[in-house]
């Protein structure tokens, strides 16, 4: 049911966030019949576009990595989407009793798995890595992820509007400290010597 419910919420989400309430997925089933699929569009399509197809700023030469170097920082980001659904849903059920959820079944994993379906599916735009066209279509899914929340959040919480518009905004600052604390943990690991390598 998982990709039904994917292409689902881009077309009625409303509709699609009270079937995926009413389904109730394990964590395991959520991962591998939504996450570990989905995430691996951009970790692919990243991995071709900077090993083969390349990029260029304005007139200058085309610039790529290297395969080892594209495929190691392809795997760590596949990694880190993996784990930071897993996190950034631990907070949202950690989040559930502050704002009023009454049902305890944990459903933060399930929450912020299929909110980020708009960046997964984009993620595909990676192949061929024109900066404008690629950051142009990260914005966009990035405002429709936002959407998603705002919207899904109340339904599958069982949560009346006013406080689920509140929970969504606590998740969405969550998500952008978890955004920042990546960016540092790669300058970290750029410093340990797994940074890219580029061929010309």
């Amino acid at each position: 049911m998982s990709l039904t419910h994917t292409f689902g919420l881009l077309t009625k989400p409303d509709q699609q966030w009270e079937a995926i309430r009413k389904d109730s997925e394990s964590v395991a089933r959520l991962y591998t019949g939504h996450v570990l699929l989905l995430a691996l569009i951009p970790a692919v399509a990243g991995f071709f576009g900077t090993s083969q197809v390349g990029w260029q700023i304005g007139d200058g030469q085309v610039t790529r990595l290297s395969i080892s170097s594209a495929l190691s920082l392809s795997v760590l980001f596949y990694a880190a989407m993996l784990a930071g659904i897993f996190i950034l849903g631990k907070f949202i059920d950690f989040f559930a009793a502050t704002y009023g959820v009454a049902d305890q079944t944990p459903r933060g994993i399930t929450m912020a798995a299929y909110t980020a379906t708009p960046m997964f599916l984009i993620g595909i735009i990676a192949i061929y890595p024109s900066i404008w066209v690629v950051m142009l279509a990260g914005l966009v899914a990035i405002a429709y992820a936002v959407y998603l929340l705002y919207e899904g959040l109340p339904i599958l919480m069982k949560i009346p509007e006013d406080r689920g518009f509140m929970f969504a905004t606590a998740v969405l600052t969550v998500g952008l400290v978890m955004f920042v604390a990546l960016l540092a943990i790669s300058v970290v690991i750029w410093s340990m010597g797994i940074g890219p390598v580029y061929v010309t």
